[in-house]
Protein backbone atom coordinates (compact mmCIF):
# COMPACT_ATOMS: atom_id res chain seq x y z
CA UNK A 1 0.00 0.00 0.00
CA UNK A 2 1.32 3.81 -0.61
CA UNK A 3 0.80 6.79 -1.48
CA UNK A 4 -2.41 8.43 -3.39
CA UNK A 5 -2.50 7.39 -6.73
CA UNK A 6 -0.85 9.45 -9.06
CA UNK A 7 0.38 10.46 -12.08
CA UNK A 8 3.66 10.34 -13.17
CA UNK A 9 4.30 7.78 -10.41
CA UNK A 10 7.53 8.55 -10.38
CA UNK A 11 6.98 11.11 -8.88
CA UNK A 12 6.06 9.30 -5.74
CA UNK A 13 9.01 6.44 -5.27
CA UNK A 14 10.32 7.88 -2.28
CA UNK A 15 6.96 7.11 -0.18
CA UNK A 16 7.56 3.65 -0.82
CA UNK A 17 4.12 1.12 -0.10
CA UNK A 18 1.89 1.93 2.64
CA UNK A 19 -1.10 -0.57 4.36
CA UNK A 20 -3.05 -0.70 6.62
CA UNK A 21 -2.87 -1.97 10.40
CA UNK A 22 -3.86 -4.43 13.12
CA UNK A 23 -3.83 -2.71 16.77
CA UNK A 24 -7.52 -2.07 18.28
CA UNK A 25 -8.93 1.20 18.17
CA UNK A 26 -9.37 2.43 21.41
CA UNK A 27 -12.86 4.39 22.36
CA UNK A 28 -11.69 7.91 24.33
CA UNK A 29 -12.10 8.45 27.82
CA UNK A 30 -13.58 10.61 29.73
CA UNK A 31 -12.58 12.49 32.59
CA UNK A 32 -15.32 12.63 35.04
CA UNK A 33 -15.53 15.75 36.77
CA UNK A 34 -16.52 14.99 40.80
CA UNK A 35 -19.26 17.00 42.23
CA UNK A 36 -19.04 17.68 46.48
CA UNK A 37 -19.91 14.82 48.13
CA UNK A 38 -19.62 12.15 45.92
CA UNK A 39 -17.78 8.77 46.96
CA UNK A 40 -15.09 9.30 44.44
CA UNK A 41 -14.28 9.90 40.34
CA UNK A 42 -13.82 7.24 38.12
CA UNK A 43 -12.38 7.90 34.39
CA UNK A 44 -13.98 5.68 32.18
CA UNK A 45 -14.70 5.85 28.65
CA UNK A 46 -18.12 6.34 27.53
CA UNK A 47 -20.52 3.31 26.79
CA UNK A 48 -23.62 5.28 25.51
CA UNK A 49 -24.91 9.30 26.44
CA UNK A 50 -27.89 6.72 28.18
CA UNK A 51 -26.28 4.20 30.61
CA UNK A 52 -23.32 6.87 31.31
CA UNK A 53 -25.92 9.40 32.25
CA UNK A 54 -27.86 6.75 34.50
CA UNK A 55 -24.38 6.10 36.41
CA UNK A 56 -23.14 9.45 36.69
CA UNK A 57 -26.52 10.73 38.17
CA UNK A 58 -26.47 7.92 40.58
CA UNK A 59 -22.40 9.01 41.65
CA UNK A 60 -22.76 12.54 41.27
CA UNK A 61 -21.25 13.34 38.60
CA UNK A 62 -21.77 16.32 36.39
CA UNK A 63 -23.61 16.24 33.03
CA UNK A 64 -20.99 17.56 30.76
CA UNK A 65 -19.42 13.71 30.21
CA UNK A 66 -23.13 13.10 28.37
CA UNK A 67 -23.04 16.12 26.45
CA UNK A 68 -19.26 15.58 24.58
CA UNK A 69 -20.56 11.68 24.17
CA UNK A 70 -23.93 13.03 22.36
CA UNK A 71 -21.39 15.25 20.35
CA UNK A 72 -19.72 12.67 19.29
CA UNK A 73 -22.31 10.30 18.53
CA UNK A 74 -23.06 13.13 15.44
CA UNK A 75 -19.85 13.36 13.97
CA UNK A 76 -18.80 10.93 10.87
CA UNK A 77 -15.88 8.60 11.68
CA UNK A 78 -13.88 8.88 8.43
CA UNK A 79 -11.17 6.31 7.68
CA UNK A 80 -8.47 7.50 5.42
CA UNK A 81 -5.66 4.40 3.87
CA UNK A 82 -2.63 4.78 2.44
CA UNK A 83 -2.87 8.02 5.00
CA UNK A 84 1.38 7.59 5.04
CA UNK A 85 1.33 9.26 1.74
CA UNK A 86 1.84 12.48 0.65
CA UNK A 87 -1.86 12.78 -0.09
CA UNK A 88 -3.18 11.30 2.49
CA UNK A 89 -1.36 12.65 5.28
CA UNK A 90 -3.10 16.01 3.87
CA UNK A 91 -6.46 13.89 3.90
CA UNK A 92 -5.57 12.48 7.50
CA UNK A 93 -4.68 16.38 8.70
CA UNK A 94 -7.41 17.89 7.10
CA UNK A 95 -9.88 15.51 8.84
CA UNK A 96 -7.92 15.99 12.24
CA UNK A 97 -8.52 19.82 11.72
CA UNK A 98 -12.20 19.19 10.63
CA UNK A 99 -12.93 18.11 14.94
CA UNK A 100 -16.42 19.22 14.97
CA UNK A 101 -17.41 17.57 12.01
CA UNK A 102 -15.34 14.57 12.29
CA UNK A 103 -13.28 11.59 13.93
CA UNK A 104 -10.11 11.12 11.82
CA UNK A 105 -8.83 7.23 11.10
CA UNK A 106 -5.93 6.21 9.81
CA UNK A 107 -4.20 3.19 8.10
CA UNK A 108 -0.62 3.09 7.09
CA UNK A 109 2.08 0.63 6.60
CA UNK A 110 4.86 0.84 9.55
CA UNK A 111 4.96 2.14 12.20
CA UNK A 112 7.63 4.74 11.17
CA UNK A 113 4.76 5.82 9.24
CA UNK A 114 2.71 6.28 12.17
CA UNK A 115 4.93 7.98 13.90
CA UNK A 116 5.48 10.52 11.06
CA UNK A 117 1.76 11.36 11.24
CA UNK A 118 1.63 11.65 15.04
CA UNK A 119 -0.81 8.99 15.14
CA UNK A 120 -1.95 7.75 18.44
CA UNK A 121 -5.05 5.18 19.01
CA UNK A 122 -6.80 6.70 16.06
CA UNK A 123 -3.55 5.55 13.38
CA UNK A 124 -3.49 1.42 12.37
CA UNK A 125 -0.83 -0.44 11.36
CA UNK A 126 -1.36 -3.39 8.66
CA UNK A 127 -1.60 -4.71 5.47
CA UNK A 128 -4.28 -4.16 2.97
CA UNK A 129 -3.37 -7.34 1.08
CA UNK A 130 -4.32 -9.38 4.31
CA UNK A 131 -8.03 -8.52 4.59
CA UNK A 132 -7.83 -9.78 8.54
CA UNK A 133 -5.77 -7.09 9.52
CA UNK A 134 -7.49 -4.38 8.89
CA UNK A 135 -10.96 -5.38 10.20
CA UNK A 136 -10.33 -3.84 13.27
CA UNK A 137 -10.07 -0.29 11.78
CA UNK A 138 -12.81 -0.26 9.54
CA UNK A 139 -15.29 -1.51 12.24
CA UNK A 140 -17.50 1.47 13.04
CA UNK A 141 -16.75 3.85 10.27
CA UNK A 142 -19.08 5.99 8.54
CA UNK A 143 -17.37 6.41 5.58
CA UNK A 144 -13.56 5.05 4.07
CA UNK A 145 -11.40 6.80 1.93
CA UNK A 146 -9.16 5.01 -0.15
CA UNK A 147 -5.47 6.34 -1.08
CA UNK A 148 -3.78 3.50 -1.41
CA UNK A 149 -1.40 2.79 -4.42
CA UNK A 150 1.60 0.44 -5.78
CA UNK A 151 4.43 2.68 -6.33
CA UNK A 152 7.06 1.95 -9.10
CA UNK A 153 10.40 2.41 -8.55
CA UNK A 154 13.57 3.75 -10.56
CA UNK A 155 15.99 1.54 -11.71
CA UNK A 156 19.24 2.17 -10.33
CA UNK A 157 21.99 3.41 -13.27
CA UNK A 158 19.60 6.23 -14.43
CA UNK A 159 21.65 8.96 -15.93
CA UNK A 160 19.73 11.94 -16.87
CA UNK A 161 22.77 13.77 -18.93
CA UNK A 162 22.85 10.88 -21.54
CA UNK A 163 19.14 11.62 -21.66
CA UNK A 164 17.91 7.80 -21.41
CA UNK A 165 14.96 6.91 -20.15
CA UNK A 166 14.48 5.24 -16.67
CA UNK A 167 13.57 2.01 -15.86
CA UNK A 168 10.96 1.33 -13.18
CA UNK A 169 10.18 -2.11 -11.09
CA UNK A 170 7.74 -2.82 -8.86
CA UNK A 171 9.22 -4.66 -5.42
CA UNK A 172 8.03 -8.60 -4.43
CA UNK A 173 4.67 -8.85 -3.19
CA UNK A 174 4.03 -4.80 -4.09
CA UNK A 175 2.99 -5.02 -7.53
CA UNK A 176 -0.18 -3.36 -9.06
CA UNK A 177 -1.95 -6.32 -8.87
CA UNK A 178 -1.77 -6.96 -5.51
CA UNK A 179 -1.55 -3.87 -4.26
CA UNK A 180 -4.58 -2.24 -6.69
CA UNK A 181 -6.87 -4.81 -7.42
CA UNK A 182 -6.55 -7.20 -4.69
CA UNK A 183 -5.83 -4.66 -1.75
CA UNK A 184 -8.91 -2.31 -2.81
CA UNK A 185 -10.87 -5.74 -3.11
CA UNK A 186 -10.18 -6.29 0.34
CA UNK A 187 -10.77 -2.74 1.64
CA UNK A 188 -14.36 -2.61 -0.37
CA UNK A 189 -15.59 -5.83 1.04
CA UNK A 190 -14.03 -5.47 4.64
CA UNK A 191 -16.10 -2.36 4.28
CA UNK A 192 -19.29 -3.77 3.16
CA UNK A 193 -19.32 -6.28 6.05
CA UNK A 194 -19.16 -3.75 8.37
CA UNK A 195 -21.60 -1.50 7.03
CA UNK A 196 -19.57 1.61 5.68
CA UNK A 197 -22.34 3.73 4.49
CA UNK A 198 -19.90 5.88 1.77
CA UNK A 199 -16.24 4.88 0.07
CA UNK A 200 -14.44 7.77 -1.62
CA UNK A 201 -11.75 5.87 -4.34
CA UNK A 202 -9.34 7.91 -5.55
CA UNK A 203 -7.48 6.35 -9.03
CA UNK A 204 -5.75 8.31 -11.59
CA UNK A 205 -6.80 9.09 -15.16
CA UNK A 206 -5.73 7.23 -18.05
CA UNK A 207 -7.71 3.92 -17.84
CA UNK A 208 -9.42 3.98 -20.87
CA UNK A 209 -6.41 3.67 -23.18
CA UNK A 210 -4.82 0.37 -22.09
CA UNK A 211 -1.94 1.50 -23.68
CA UNK A 212 -1.22 4.36 -21.73
CA UNK A 213 2.14 4.51 -21.11
CA UNK A 214 1.80 4.15 -16.79
CA UNK A 215 0.62 1.00 -17.92
CA UNK A 216 4.33 -0.04 -19.12
CA UNK A 217 6.20 0.63 -16.09
CA UNK A 218 7.89 -2.03 -14.59
CA UNK A 219 4.89 -4.04 -16.79
CA UNK A 220 2.56 -3.26 -14.23
CA UNK A 221 -0.34 -2.80 -15.73
CA UNK A 222 -1.05 -0.28 -13.22
CA UNK A 223 -4.14 1.53 -14.43
CA UNK A 224 -5.80 -2.00 -15.95
CA UNK A 225 -5.64 -2.95 -12.48
CA UNK A 226 -7.08 0.18 -10.55
CA UNK A 227 -9.65 0.05 -13.15
CA UNK A 228 -10.75 -3.39 -12.26
CA UNK A 229 -11.12 -2.22 -8.42
CA UNK A 230 -12.97 0.69 -9.74
CA UNK A 231 -15.60 -1.41 -11.42
CA UNK A 232 -15.99 -3.94 -8.18
CA UNK A 233 -16.85 -0.84 -6.27
CA UNK A 234 -19.24 0.13 -8.41
CA UNK A 235 -21.18 -3.28 -8.69
CA UNK A 236 -20.36 -3.41 -4.34
CA UNK A 237 -23.94 -2.04 -4.13
CA UNK A 238 -21.84 0.32 -1.57
CA UNK A 239 -22.36 4.02 -1.96
CA UNK A 240 -19.39 5.05 -3.70
CA UNK A 241 -17.46 8.19 -5.28
CA UNK A 242 -14.85 7.78 -7.80
CA UNK A 243 -11.96 10.54 -8.24
CA UNK A 244 -9.51 10.02 -10.68
CA UNK A 245 -7.13 12.64 -10.52
CA UNK A 246 -4.79 14.03 -12.81
CA UNK A 247 -1.11 14.38 -12.46
CA UNK A 248 -0.20 15.68 -8.80
CA UNK A 249 1.41 17.92 -7.88
CA UNK A 250 3.16 19.11 -4.69
CA UNK A 251 1.51 22.98 -4.63
CA UNK A 252 -0.52 24.79 -2.29
CA UNK A 253 -4.10 24.25 -2.63
CA UNK A 254 -7.79 26.11 -2.61
CA UNK A 255 -5.93 28.32 -5.25
CA UNK A 256 -7.31 27.49 -8.39
CA UNK A 257 -10.46 26.62 -10.69
CA UNK A 258 -11.26 23.10 -10.36
CA UNK A 259 -12.45 21.13 -12.99
CA UNK A 260 -14.09 17.83 -13.45
CA UNK A 261 -14.45 15.72 -16.64
CA UNK A 262 -14.79 11.96 -17.85
CA UNK A 263 -13.40 9.30 -19.64
CA UNK A 264 -10.34 11.04 -19.79
CA UNK A 265 -11.63 13.66 -21.80
CA UNK A 266 -9.16 16.28 -19.26
CA UNK A 267 -6.16 14.53 -20.81
CA UNK A 268 -7.04 16.21 -24.18
CA UNK A 269 -6.33 19.60 -22.61
CA UNK A 270 -3.62 21.71 -21.28
CA UNK A 271 -5.49 21.12 -17.77
CA UNK A 272 -4.35 17.68 -16.86
CA UNK A 273 -2.63 18.71 -13.22
CA UNK A 274 -3.99 18.98 -9.67
CA UNK A 275 -2.33 19.86 -6.47
CA UNK A 276 -2.01 16.88 -3.88
CA UNK A 277 -3.93 19.03 -1.48
CA UNK A 278 -6.85 19.91 -3.90
CA UNK A 279 -7.49 16.18 -4.23
CA UNK A 280 -7.36 15.93 -0.52
CA UNK A 281 -9.99 18.12 -0.14
CA UNK A 282 -12.62 17.22 -2.78
CA UNK A 283 -12.46 13.69 -1.08
CA UNK A 284 -13.30 15.36 2.16
CA UNK A 285 -16.05 17.69 0.52
CA UNK A 286 -17.46 14.22 -1.36
CA UNK A 287 -18.33 12.85 1.52
CA UNK A 288 -21.15 15.45 2.26
CA UNK A 289 -23.08 16.14 -1.04
CA UNK A 290 -25.30 13.87 -2.04
CA UNK A 291 -24.53 14.79 -5.98
CA UNK A 292 -21.45 12.60 -6.14
CA UNK A 293 -23.19 9.22 -4.27
CA UNK A 294 -22.74 6.62 -6.74
CA UNK A 295 -20.90 9.05 -9.41
CA UNK A 296 -17.15 8.90 -11.08
CA UNK A 297 -15.66 11.43 -12.20
CA UNK A 298 -11.95 12.83 -13.76
CA UNK A 299 -10.27 15.85 -11.53
CA UNK A 300 -7.63 18.52 -12.86
CA UNK A 301 -7.69 22.18 -12.75
CA UNK A 302 -6.44 25.54 -14.61
CA UNK A 303 -3.10 26.90 -13.66
CA UNK A 304 -2.60 29.03 -10.68
CA UNK A 305 -4.63 32.61 -11.78
CA UNK A 306 -6.47 31.33 -14.52
CA UNK A 307 -10.26 31.45 -13.37
CA UNK A 308 -11.62 32.10 -10.28
CA UNK A 309 -10.60 29.53 -7.34
CA UNK A 310 -13.41 26.75 -6.63
CA UNK A 311 -14.89 27.36 -3.21
CA UNK A 312 -18.74 26.21 -4.03
CA UNK A 313 -18.35 22.29 -4.37
CA UNK A 314 -22.13 21.66 -4.46
CA UNK A 315 -21.67 23.91 -7.74
CA UNK A 316 -19.18 21.49 -8.95
CA UNK A 317 -20.05 18.85 -8.25
CA UNK A 318 -23.41 19.24 -10.02
CA UNK A 319 -21.39 19.00 -13.39
CA UNK A 320 -20.55 15.39 -12.62
CA UNK A 321 -22.82 13.22 -14.32
CA UNK A 322 -21.25 9.64 -15.40
CA UNK A 323 -22.12 6.54 -12.79
CA UNK A 324 -18.84 5.53 -14.07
Amino acid sequence: MASATRVPFFSTTSSGLRHCHKSNWVAPSFPLIRQPGSRGAVNKSLPSSSSFLAKTNRRGFKRIGVVVSAAMADLSTVLVTGAGGRTGQIVYKKLKERADQFVARGLVRTEESKEKIRGADDVFVGDIRDADSIVPAIQGVDALIILTSAVPRMKPGYDPIKRQRPEFYFEEGAFPEQVDWIGQKNQIDVAKTAGVKHIVLVGSMGGTDPNHPLNSLGNGNILVWKRKAEHYLADSGIPYTIIRAGSLQDKEGGIRELLVGKDDELLKTETKTITRSDVAEVCIQALQFEEVKFKAFDLASKPERVGTPTKDFKALFSQVTARF
